[in-house]
């Protein structure tokens, strides 16, 4: 557990409550919520098993060791033992420290890898029900549910989602990246709501989350919520661009513990904790972790970036009418899905899905190879179409057609392209190079970073297969920024 919110405390007097709605106790549930809807589950943890036992190995593991080497001053050592984290057998994990004096035991999980993560244009929602500790004499408790990114704290990104000390039953959600100390995120202290009243959290289970938007690439948001309330936001604006990215586009761990003293429990009371008196037994239970995303726009092989041959059509809501059969791309800044069209279509998101969410989109009408001056034929089907560089190829006939950003050499075949005709002899085309668009640039292998000037758009991934997104200035070339679209391959980060 990286150093957390510490100077911001020193001007805590007093606490101020915030309204959260209701937050009345209630019993743990037998799962984990479903996604909301246009959500997709990608982790869930409800915690079901024997009395006793550990969680799944499947989903956590262990971080066990002195608190001295996380970096926040605790005094417990984190174990495996059951006797500090183990299943209740009623659908609850339990971290329990145990001790007294300055001597404690207590229980450290995090998932086995860094599992979750908001994908381009799209959103990432972590949340867990939770019961705080609540030990006769709390001084000294440090609850946290918290995700971490792969790499040197803090560049590689923390967020903590709920934090309470000294079992004043509070809430606070904390971001942590940039440099330390001091940097954009003014660390070792973090850009943080502060301690906010959380009334009944100690006597009842909520619902504590955290939503990264990445819907709007340019300016991206974190969200922290308190039973489905918000309660504070920070934006990448706070931060710039590039330590934002370089902290919370790719995926991150999801942490639980409950550590003992340190900076934060000592900041807040003015004292060094625990003491004496400090209660044995405490005890953190977890209901359920989930973490939901949208698919937002990092599209793959038939849904490329807008490549400029195209004219619009149609604005959205509107009727794009076309001559004939074409296809249809529906979307703005970079993010378009498509359909193929005879006569006309209706520009919304019921015909093509939503691959913009929250901006107004565009219906634009692609001329269908072969048109003279836009596409050239390059190869019949089965053949192989040659080029220089990465291009924009076209697969099909007869007004039916699948486009993929490929590399030289390409497969005229439906292997690659899927069949956009089936039954119909096809051919390869090439799209040329009209003033608004040129080839893509290789700017990365996978893993490393694609740097430019200005804002471009990035495809990556290989052999046909890509995701895409709009980056201003360079994006890390990884899975965590734009997903897998081409799963056991090395890939590489093109730009145009």
């Amino acid at each position: 557990m990286p150093l957390r919110q510490v100077i911001w405390l020193a001007a805590l007097t007093p606490v101020v409550a915030l309204l959260y709605g209701a937050t009345t106790a209630r019993p743990a549930t037998a799962a984990a919520p479903g996604p909301p809807s246009g959500w997709s589950t990608v982790f869930s943890d409800d915690f079901d098993g024997a009395a006793g036992s550990a969680p799944s190995a499947a989903n956590w593991k262990f971080d066990t060791g002195p608190g001295s080497s996380f970096g926040t001053g605790e005094i417990e050592t984190m174990t495996d033992s059951t006797a500090n984290t183990h299943l209740d057998g009623n659908g609850n994990l339990d971290i329990t420290a145990l001790g007294s004096g300055s001597s404690w035991t207590s229980g450290r999980i995090q998932t086995p890898t860094a599992n979750v993560g908001a994908p381009a244009g799209g959103r990432l929602e972590v949340a867990a029900s939770i019961q705080q500790p609540s030990p006769a004499s709390g001084l000294g408790y440090w609850p946290a549910f918290w995700m971490l990114g792969p790499g040197q704290w803090p560049e590689n990104g923390e967020i903590d989602i709920m934090e309470d000390v000294n079992a004043l039953s509070d809430v606070a959600g904390t971001i942590h990246c940039g440099t330390s100390p001091g940097g954009p995120c003014n660390e070792g202290t973090g850009i943080s709501s502060g301690l906010r009243a959380c009334p009944g959290c100690q006597s009842g289970f909520h619902t504590y989350s955290m939503i990264l938007d990445r819907t709007n690439t340019s300016a991206e948001t974190i969200t922290f919520y308190l039973d489905g309330s918000a309660y504070y936001t920070v934006t990448e604006a706070q931060v710039g661009t590039a330590t934002w990215q370089a902290a919370f586009d790719h995926n991150q761990s999801i942490i639980l513990d409950l550590a003992m003293g340190g900076a934060f429990p000592n900041a807040a009371c003015g004292c060094t904790s625990p003491s004496a008196a400090t209660s044995s037994g405490g005890t953190l239970s977890v209901d359920y972790v989930a973490a939901y995303t949208t698919t937002g726009s990092a599209v793959g092989s038939t849904t490329q970036a807008l490549p400029g041959t195209w004219n619009q059509c149609a604005a959205e809501n509107g009727t794009c009418a076309v001559n004939g059969t074409s296809v249809v791309a529906f979307g703005a800044n970079g993010r378009f899905n498509y359909t193929t069209a005879t006569g006309s279509t209706p520009c919304t998101t019921g015909v093509f899905g939503d691959p913009a969410s929250g901006v107004l989109k565009t219906c634009y009408a692609e001329a269908a190879p072969p048109a003279a001056a836009i596409w050239a034929p390059c190869a019949s089907e089965n053949a192989t179409c040659s080029f220089s560089g990465v291009m924009t190829v076209a697969y099909g006939a007869a007004g039916a057609y699948r486009y993929a950003t490929l590399p030289a050499g390409t497969s005229c075949t439906n292997a690659v392209f899927g069949d956009p005709i089936p039954g119909t002899a096809k051919s390869c085309y090439l799209v040329g190079a009209p003033p608004t668009f040129t080839t893509w640039t290789n700017c990365a292998t996978e893993n490393a970073t694609c740097s430019f000037s200005g804002t471009h758009e990035v495809a990556y991934g290989a052999n046909g297969q890509y995701f895409y997104g709009s980056f201003g200035g360079g994006t890390p070339c990884t899975n965590g920024v734009f997903g897998d679209p081409a799963s056991g391959t090395p890939k590489n980060c093109y730009y145009q």
